[in-house]
Parts: structure tokens; C-alpha cells; sequence
């Protein structure tokens, strides 16, 4: 009869429990790798470094002819000139046309009416005509800058705008007061501006500062330029009153809009335009880059940045004939103003084709970090509009692409908010594609480089997290439906659930979006062929099942998994097989060799049938399935471990799992001595990780007689016992475990003698036994089996081992001594569960027995393994 105590082992729990989104304690990951059905590991599938930059790879799915180029030139004849002119933002109000009829045909003032007017004097005629020939010359050379400055809000006067007047103890020149100090050095350095149609009245310079005393209001040191006078309040005043107030601010605003743009004038004159000559003029290409800074800081400084500003035009045309240069550095220096000027449409573009070409170069990496260009892409992207802008968004995120896969950047990146500003933008197009029932145009190019972006963010723990916080992964997954025939974009974005679902909690977030195995099982459907997708897609089922039961249940529960995963199995078998020579006898093998495309997946996908059998309401009806358990017997038949180590581990981690349930139509128990003949070629191999997988089947194949009759007649029982010299705790576990199946056979007790056996399992015992319960309790199950018919220790275990088993037995046994080890609490409260339970109960039955040599019990019963 059993005692309590040995009842109590015969209710064995299954080895699994369901994953917890916490972080395991120490006791978990220790108990996992003693686990009877173990999940499987492997390596992400591997992705090669593009040699070149360019929009699409050359794995890309998209023919020449129908992506957008990668290579092309930028010229200054490129950009639009009409661009150029600036937004005022003011709606304007429609003309009340009431025209009047002349009071006499004499009337000069009437503007609505014209009439013939005498012929001009021919000698006038050709005076227009070559001066105008002379600025069409001016033009044509290169002089963008104008040679005349016009106030928007100045009225038309018959006067010649160039003429310099004088008032008090200022100079106006084009519209522009300017003290006499700096009016003189304006005229020395800028004599185009006194230049006109007309007569030219030769002036002195001290005729034009003759009688001048006094400086405007709006100029006066001491002032706030910027500052606006308030307005009056309007309360509590008549009708007739309020009308002469509004009248009154009017004017006011008027007169103070025109002040501001005068000081804006002046701050053009005296800063801008000497930059902007210098800019035309120089020629060393430092300088002109130096001066580029010191441009787009004056710009910075007088507010002109934007599209608002009324000089634009000239500021532009200066800057789009200076691309012509061919100066990377320069161009980047260019791009820069440019973005800041809020350009838009052909000329938006092109200034992002132009950072696009300059960012194909690696070496530009550099240059562009220097130059803060990530900020002006970003802020295109955060605030251009989407849907008109597709193509510049385009080259704009090509560069961003290109620069996100330099570690440099990445730091820069995350600060700036990389991260939300592509997932704001993949929302946009998923919203507008929901809305039309129809994808974009080049909204799947765009979707390209924005994915594959995100792709190389995603190394960054920071770029995890925050995806995490705004719940990414459900977004990236409607992208996936939308765009599913799209192989570029799906291709991306399994690459990013790829490196995510290698985190615990990015499983998790992944795992609560319930569409996603349906998603996942049509991309497998649709590109069954296509190595590159599947095997990520693969591996995202893999990592997804490892952790959680609930996915593997969810998994299996959708139509169509398990037909799903064996044609995927059944398609890459074949092409596996004839996907060439494998390395003969003669062949020399390259010490780390990377899995075949075909073998990857092969790899990947013996590792979710592994996971999904650990499963109780799975794992038997796989073991159950003719077609897959025959795939996977095939695969360990074909294949070495020295060749294809990862796959051959994995299929017999698969056959391991699948070998644990004792189901009536398990396919697995109908061939098991099959799968015996099959494991030998294992246990005699180099490798130890599939030496100790061989000897976790034999564990749970050995509670079957005929395969016990197996082991002793294939000699596999000394091999068993040769490995419990490993001094690896997991090998010696499981061949212990083996040995344990074989001595309830009492036939077969006798060949723990064998190879000194009994000793080496007192070896164990003592070596582990402070650190590993669960392997102690299975020593001691071994000897208590070994030892039933015991009448006398010294003979039963021999005089030194049964000395030895007392003083271990009675050590371990004192729970101030056996538990007082240097583990952290949790940890320690795992031993003592296992000692408590395991341990303590069979060491002391076997204690008394050694003691008493006449305590006779039953064999222990078997466990699983």
C-alpha cells in the first residue's frame, strides 16, 4: 500500500500554466525549463543590409515602371517662381461696380471709361524701349534682386517713387526712412535703387541730407517697433460717436500696419539685402554656406520665416539659383531656408527631392545632423497637408527612412516625436481609406517608407513604449487588412511585430487585438510562396503562442489554422527538399551556417506546433494528425542535426510535447518505436541541446513497456547512465527520469549496477540536491524503486553509497539546513514548495528504509516528463 505521502505524487499537474502578463519571478524561470512540455526558441529571421538607399529595395514587389524613381536631378529651373508670391490670408470682399457717366469728355480723373489718347513722341517711344531692353538684360544675367522697393500700401503718385526726399533729419528713399548715416552707406552699397524711368535729377549727398532734423515715431531709439497702440473702448457711446471712433481706429490700424511694414522694410534693407548680394557675389562655397547660416538666423530674427512675408518672392528666386551650385552642403543649407519659407506644391517637392538625393549617400549622414534637417522634414509632416502632398511626403519620408537606420539619429528621433508623428499620419491614410472604400493613390508607396521607418525605430525600448501608449499595434494591423495585397507594406510591418512580439508585453498588446490570427493566416494564405513574409509571419505566431494559452486556444479556434499551418508545412517540405545539394561527407561546412530560406520556415513553424501543443485541448488533436505528425517524422528522418541543428531540436521538441498525451488515437504512441529508432542517431551525436531533446522523448516514451524492452535491448539504459556524469542539471534530470520508468519494471532493476549507476545517482543527489529538489525527489524515486526487495543496505547499494545516502538524507532532511541557500524570496519559497512536496516525502521513506532494512512498498509511481 501507498502512504499518504506517496498518494499525493501520483497526482501529478500538467506542466504548464497559462502566462501571465507580469514579469516572471526567478521560481518561474526556473520551473520553466524543468517544464514536461516546453516551449520552443529560436532566432529572429534574419534581414540583409540593403547596399544601396533607394525608395524600394530590391526585394521590393514593385516593378520599375510603377514606383516612384529614386534617381533624378534638381535644378534651379525645376522650382515654380509663381510660388514664390506670398499669402496675404485675408478673405477678400467683393466690389460694389457702380460706374459713372463722364461730366464732360475733358475729364482726366474718371477711371472708368478710356479714351484715345494723341501719339506719343516717337523719341519717347525708344527711350522706354531701351531701358526696358537694358533691365531684360540685368534679368537675364542673373540679378534677381529688384532694383526698386515698393510699399503694398503706399498710393499711386504721379512722383517718381526713386526720388529721395528729405524730412527733417531722416532720408526717404523708396518709400524707406533711414537716418543720413545710413542712407549714405545704403547708396554706396546699393545704387540699383536709385535707378528709374525718366529723367535722372543728379543729387548730392548733401543735398539730400541738407535741412534734415528730425526722426519719424516709428523709428525713434528707445521705442517698441512691435508694440501696437490699444484701441479706445466703444462703451457707453452714441451711435454717431461709435461711428467716428471706428472710423478713427480704422485709421489707426491702417496707419499702424503701415509702420509695421515700413520697420519690416527697413530691417529688409539693412539686413536682408546686403546678405542676398553677398550670396550672388561670392564665390568660395564656405562662405556662401556661412552666409546661408548667418541669412536664415537674420530671418529668424526679423520674423520673415513662413509664407507670409511680402519680400518672399526676391528671398526664393535668390535661393532656387543658387541650387545650381551642385554643393551638397550648400543645398542642404538652401533646403533648409526653403522648408522655412513654407513653400508649397511643385517647389515643396522639390526641395524634398533634393534632400531626398542628398541623403542617398551615407556619407551626407553627417551633414544633415549637423544641419538640424530632421526637424524641417518632421514639421512638413506634422503640418503639410497629407492628401496634396503625397508625392513631396513621399521623398520626405524616403529621407527619414534612410537617416532612421543610422543609430545616430535614433536618440534625435525619438525626442522629436518620430514616433507619434508616423503614427498620426499611417491613421490619416487609414481614415481616408475607410472613408473612400478605396486606397489613395500612392498611399501605398507613402506607407512604404513610413513602415519601414517605424521599422528601424522599433530597436529603440523608448519607440516600444510609446507605440505601447498609443495602442499602435491595432492601427499597424488595419493597415495590414487594407493594404493586404500589398507585399511591401505587409512585408514591413511584419518585420516590426517581428522585433515587438520578441517583448512580452508588446504579445500581449498584439494578442488583445483579436483580428490579428485571422490577418495573420490570410497573409499565409495569399503569400504561401513568399519566403520573406511568411517566415515573419510565422515567427509572430511562434512568439504569440510561447507565452500566453489563451492565444494558443484563440489560435487554433480560428477556421482553417491547423489546414492553414500543415499546407504551409507540406509547401516548404517539397521546397525544402529540392532547394539543392546539402553538404556532403567531403564538403567542408562553414562553422555557423545561416538556415536556407525553405529550412527557416520549416524552423519556425515546427516551433508554433510545439507551442500550440502545449495546449491540453490542442496538443491531442495534433498528436492526433496523421498528415502533420507524418511531416514531422519526415523531417527527422531527412534531416541531420549537423546540418540543420535549429530544425531538428525544434521537431523533437514538437514530438516531445505531442508525445505527452497517452490519447487513445495518438499517432505519436502508434509509431513510437518508430520514433525510437529515429532518437538514437541523436543521443550518439556531438550535440548535446539534441542529446538531451532525444532523452526528453525517451522520458515520456519509457512509461510504455515495449519501449522500456527497447532502451535495454538498444543498449540505451547505459548511455542513460553514462549521462548522468554530465554535470548538467536538465540532462541528468531527464536521464534520471528514464531510469526511474525502467526500474518499475522489476526485471530491470539490476542495470542501475551497471556502469556503477547506483553511484552515480548518489553523486547527483549530492551535487544538486541543495539547489534542485525536483531533481533529489527523482533520485531518491530511482533508489526507493531500485530498493524494494532491500534486505540488507551494504548489499543493496553497497557499503560506501549507502553510508553516504544516510548522511545526505538526514541533512537534507533538516529544513534549517536544506533551505538556508543565498536565494532571493521568491526563489527560496519555490525551493521550499518543492522540497516540501517532492522532496521531503520520498527522502524519508527512503531514509527509514535504509535504516530499518525491512520497510516494504510499493514502486513509486511513474511521472511524465
Amino acid at each position: 500500500m501507498l502512504s499518504p505521502n506517496d498518494k499525493k505524487l501520483e497526482k501529478l499537474d500538467p506542466f504548464y500554466l497559462p502566462s501571465l502578463s507580469k514579469q516572471k519571478t526567478s521560481a518561474e524561470i526556473v520551473s520553466e525549463a524543468r517544464n514536461a512540455l516546453r516551449t520552443v526558441r529560436t532566432q529572429r529571421p534574419f534581414t540583409p543590409r540593403e547596399d544601396q538607399r533607394k525608395l524600394f529595395g530590391p526585394a521590393s514587389s514593385r516593378t520599375p515602371e510603377n514606383r516612384p524613381p529614386s534617381s533624378f536631378s534638381v535644378h534651379a529651373s525645376s522650382f515654380e517662381f509663381s510660388d514664390s508670391r506670398p499669402i496675404s490670408g485675408t478673405r477678400l470682399s467683393p466690389l460694389e461696380f457702380k460706374p459713372k457717366a463722364p461730366a464732360s469728355p475733358d475729364t482726366v480723373e474718371d477711371f472708368c471709361l478710356s479714351f484715345p489718347k494723341p501719339p506719343v513722341d516717337p523719341a519717347k517711344i525708344r527711350r522706354i524701349s531701351s531701358a526696358r531692353a537694358r533691365l531684360f538684360r540685368v534679368a537675364s544675367q542673373g540679378a534677381l534682386l529688384p532694383a526698386r522697393t515698393l510699399l503694398p500700401t503706399q498710393p499711386t503718385r504721379v512722383e517718381s517713387e526713386e526720388t529721395v526726399t528729405t524730412r527733417d533729419s531722416v532720408v526717404k528713399i523708396n518709400g524707406i526712412y533711414l537716418t543720413e548715416s545710413k542712407a549714405i552707406g545704403h547708396l554706396k552699397r546699393h545704387p540699383l535703387q536709385l535707378t528709374y524711368d525718366g529723367d535722372f535729377s543728379k543729387i548730392t549727398e548733401q543735398e539730400m541730407f541738407k535741412g534734415a532734423t528730425s526722426v519719424p515715431f516709428h523709428l525713434r531709439s528707445g521705442g517698441d517697433q512691435g508694440k501696437r497702440r490699444p484701441r479706445a473702448s466703444s462703451s457707453s457711446r452714441s451711435p454717431d460717436q461709435s461711428r467716428l471712433d471706428i472710423r478713427a481706429g480704422s485709421k489707426a490700424d491702417l496707419q499702424e500696419k503701415n509702420t509695421e511694414i515700413e520697420v519690416d522694410e527697413v530691417f529688409w534693407n539693412t539686413r536682408i539685402v546686403p546678405i542676398l548680394h553677398d550670396l550672388e557675389k561670392e564665390e568660395n562655397i564656405e562662405m556662401v554656406c556661412a552666409t546661408c547660416t548667418q541669412l536664415h538666423h537674420a530671418l529668424e530674427e526679423g520674423n520673415m520665416l513662413g509664407n507670409k512675408f511680402k519680400r518672399r518672392s526676391v528671398l526664393l528666386k535668390t535661393l532656387y539659383k543658387l541650387v545650381d551650385v551642385g554643393s551638397d552642403l550648400l543645398s542642404l543649407k538652401l533646403a533648409k531656408i526653403i522648408l522655412a519659407l513654407k513653400v508649397s506644391g511643385k517647389n515643396l517637392l522639390n526641395v524634398c527631392k533634393l534632400i531626398f538625393k542628398i541623403s542617398r549617400s551615407e556619407k551626407n549622414d553627417s551633414l544633415i545632423r549637423n544641419d538640424s534637417i530632421l526637424e524641417s522634414l518632421l514639421e512638413v509632416l506634422r503640418s503639410e497637408d497629407l492628401q496634396a502632398n503625397t508625392e513631396a511626403f513621399l521623398y520626405c519620408m524616403g529621407t527619414i527612412k534612410f537617416i532612421s537606420g543610422n543609430p545616430e539619429f535614433l536618440h534625435e528621433m525619438m525626442g522629436k516625436g518620430a514616433v507619434e508623428i508616423l503614427m498620426s499620419l499611417i491613421k490619416q491614410v487609414n481614415e481616408n481609406t475607410k472613408k473612400s472604400g478605396t486606397c489613395l493613390p500612392n498611399s501605398g508607396h507613402l506607407l512604404v517608407q513610413m513602415t519601414a521607418t517605424l521599422r528601424n525605430l522599433v530597436d529603440s525600448p523608448l519607440a516600444r513604449s510609446k507605440l505601447l501608449s498609443i495602442n499602435a499595434l491595432p492601427q499597424l494591423c488595419t493597415v495590414m487588412e487594407q493594404h493586404i495585397g500589398d507585399k511591401d507594406v505587409c512585408t514591413n510591418i511584419a518585420r516590426i511585430f517581428s522585433k515587438l512580439t520578441s517583448y512580452h508585453d508588446c504579445c500581449v498588446a498584439l494578442a488583445s487585438y483579436s483580428r490579428c490570427y485571422a490577418l495573420f493566416l490570410n497573409l499565409i494564405n495569399k503569400y504561401q510562396k513568399k519566403q520573406d513574409l511568411v517566415v515573419r509571419v510565422v515567427f509572430i505566431l511562434g512568439n504569440l503562442t510561447a507565452k500566453n494559452n489563451q492565444a494558443r486556444e484563440q489560435f487554433s479556434k480560428e477556421k482553417g489554422s491547423i489546414p492553414t499551418l500543415l499546407s504551409l508545412f507540406h509547401t516548404f517540405y517539397k521546397l525544402d527538399l529540392h532547394s539543392g545539394k546539402r553538404w556532403g561527407e567531403g564538403d567542408e561546412r562553414p562553422e555557423a551556417r545561416r538556415p536556407a530560406q525553405a529550412e527557416d520556415v520549416l524552423i519556425k513553424l515546427t516551433r508554433v506546433l510545439a507551442n500550440l501543443a502545449i495546449h491540453p485541448g490542442v496538443g491531442p488533436a495534433i498528436a492526433a494528425h496523421s498528415h502533420i505528425v507524418g511531416l514531422l517524422l519526415a523531417t527527422l528522418e531527412s534531416k541531420s542535426i549537423d546540418d540543420c541543428e535549429e530544425l531538428v531540436i525544434n521537431t523533437t521538441a514538437t514530438i516531445n510535447n505531442l508525445s505527452y498525451y497517452k490519447v487513445k488515437n495518438s499517432i505519436i504512441q502508434d509509431r513510437k518505436l518508430y520514433i525510437a529508432e529515429l532518437l538514437l542517431k541523436l543521443l550518439v551525436s556531438n550535440n548535446m541541446d539534441g542529446i538531451l531533446e532525444a532523452v526528453r522523448v525517451f522520458g515520456n516514451l519509457s512509461q510504455d513497456h515495449d519501449i522500456c524492452d527497447f532502451i535495454v535491448q538498444k543498449n540505451v539504459h547505459k548511455f542513460m547512465i553514462a549521462l548522468l556524469d554530465a554535470k548538467h542539471q536538465d540532462i541528468c534530470f531527464s536521464a534520471c527520469g528514464v531510469l526511474l520508468n525502467l526500474t518499475v519494471d522489476r526485471d530491470k532493476r539490476l542495470i542501475l549496477k551497471e556502469g556503477g549507476g547506483i553511484k552515480k545517482l548518489v553523486d547527483c543527489l549530492r551535487d544538486f540536491g541543495p539547489t534542485d529538489w525536483q531533481l533529489a525527489s527523482l533520485v531518491c524515486k530511482t533508489l526507493w524503486n531500485f530498493s524494494e526487495n532491500i534486505t540488507n543496505a551494504s548489499s543493496c547499494f553497497g557499503d560506501e553509497a549507502a553510508n553516504t545516502l544516510l548522511a545526505l538524507l538526514s541533512s537534507f532532511l533538516d529544513e534549517e539546513l536544506a533551505l538556508n541557500g543565498s536565494f532571493d524570496q521568491d526563489l527560496k519559497n519555490y525551493h521550499k514548495l518543492h522540497w516540501e512536496t517532492e522532496f521531503r516525502p520520498v527522502a524519508q521513506q527512503l531514509l527509514n528504509r535504509i535504516k530499518n532494512h525491512h520497510t516494504f512498498l510499493e514502486p513509486l509511481p511513474i511521472p511524465s516528463f
